[in-house]
């Protein structure tokens, strides 16, 4: 088995003897690039790729070309972990293209360092917060149109976007999105206040404030016969602030989000931007996906952020995703790695060994009612294959299997 290939799970107690069964074949032949799972299993990956570009336009101009070195780089990964969904973190939003047709004819479609080349017929994008000016000065500083003061952080609309790819239908009548649910709506929502203990945000800003730093898309997938809810986001990091700690208790809040939505009984609240209420309802099957910008313990999120969904008692998350090569960069890198409470192989990101260590922050999450029959992290060792093209980001793509 190829060292970046984990994991099975713990099976719960009602595990049929042919999942069982079904889980030790994957086992024995489960290099993720080889794509070789069996028909009736349906592999997800989340991937934050790490395109989101300085100025506006610049991943538009890298996908019409072509030959742009990184993007053959996430396409080798993708050809090689071979997900037949895959969610892809930090990927510019530009209305003005067909982002999905670009990547797949000029780089899925072509193969890369000897991989099979690979197809996504079928695609989600929308708006995000990112760099949508709200007219208000967010940081308090005087000033206006600064990227602070964007409903989420960013120089230009669109920027650390999100793109869905998919080999099985998206039914966008039944697909929601949630980009404008605002910040105080959330019961309970964790105000940022000052030192002195006055409000962060005046009342006249914090009535106004969207939670999702870019969006929220509960994207329903049509898959051989039945329907998969993709709840995908990607909250603020939680760091760049203050002794306020807005964006650490942004981070928590946006994650709550997701929680919240699957106790449908009382999460009437939840307004999407298509004016419907509710949450998702207790028989439907989902899996939540993303780069959720919490370590369950360590790095800057608040206390118990990640946990909310980890310990919801409609998500299973016992099978945790490895890689030996997050181990060993752990090991090689030090720094602050060693003082790390986490299990370093469950790592999916490397960042600055002085100040943040590397961390465990992208997550596929699947509920209860799905049969999970392995997942990992494509994090190969040095000289493994694959081992140069993850160098494309500071994150490590994670996949998940599920027998449908």
């Amino acid at each position: 088995m190829d060292s970046y290939c984990k994991k099975t799970p713990r099976r719960p107690a009602a595990a049929t003897i042919f999942s069982l069964a079904l889980a030790a074949i994957l086992l024995s032949a489960c290099k993720p690039e080889q794509g070789d799972q069996p028909a009736d299993v349906v592999r997800l990956a989340t991937f934050n790729m790490a395109m989101g570009l300085p100025e506006e336009g610049q991943l538009t101009s890298a996908l019409q070309q072509g030959q742009h070195p990184p993007l053959q780089s996430v396409a080798e990964i993708i050809q090689r972990v071979r997900p037949d969904v895959l969610v892809l973190n930090e990927f510019d939003y530009d209305p003005g293209i067909d982002a999905a047709a670009l990547l797949n004819a000029h780089y899925l479609n072509v193969g890369q360092n000897g991989q099979e080349p690979i197809d996504y017929p079928f695609h989600f994008r929308s708006g995000v917060n990112t760099g949508i000016d709200s007219g208000l000065d967010l940081d308090g500083n005087g000033a206006l149109g600064e990227p602070q003061d964007a409903w989420g952080f960013g120089t230009f609309p669109g920027q650390f976007g999100t793109l869905v790819l998919s080999r099985f239908p998206i039914d966008a009548a039944e697909s929601r999105t949630f980009q404008q649910f605002r910040w105080a709506n959330l019961p309970g929502a964790q105000r940022p206040v000052n030192p002195d203990g006055s409000p962060y945000y005046p009342d006249e800003i914090w009535s106004q404030l969207r939670l999702a730093s870019k969006s929220y898309w509960d994207l329903q997938l049509e898959v051989e016969g039945g329907a998969l809810h993709l709840l995908t986001f990607h909250p603020t990091p939680p760091v760049f602030d203050g002794p306020e700690d807005r964006n650490g208790l942004r981070n928590s809040d946006e994650i709550r989000f997701w929680a919240e939505y699957l106790s449908p009984a009382t999460a009437d609240y939840i307004v999407d931007d298509q004016g419907h209420a509710g949450g998702l309802e207790a028989d439907k099957r989902f899996v939540i996906a993303g780069d959720f910008n919490s370590d369950p313990f360590d790095g800057d999120s608040v206390n118990g952020a990640v946990q909310q969904l980890l310990d919801h008692p409609r998500i299973n998350s016992a099978c945790q995703p490895e890689s030996e090569g997050g181990r060993q960069a752990s090991q090689q890198q030090a720094g602050l790695n060693v003082s790390h409470k986490g299990n370093p192989a469950l790592d999916t990101s490397d960042f600055n060994d002085e100040f943040t260590g590397n961390l465990r922050l992208d997550y596929l999450l699947p509920s209860l009612d799905l049969n999970v029959v392995g997942c990992g992290v494509f994090w190969p060792v040095t000289g493994e294959p694959g081992s140069e093209a993850i160098y494309v980001s500071d994150h490590r793509m994670v996949w998940l299997d599920i027998a449908w």
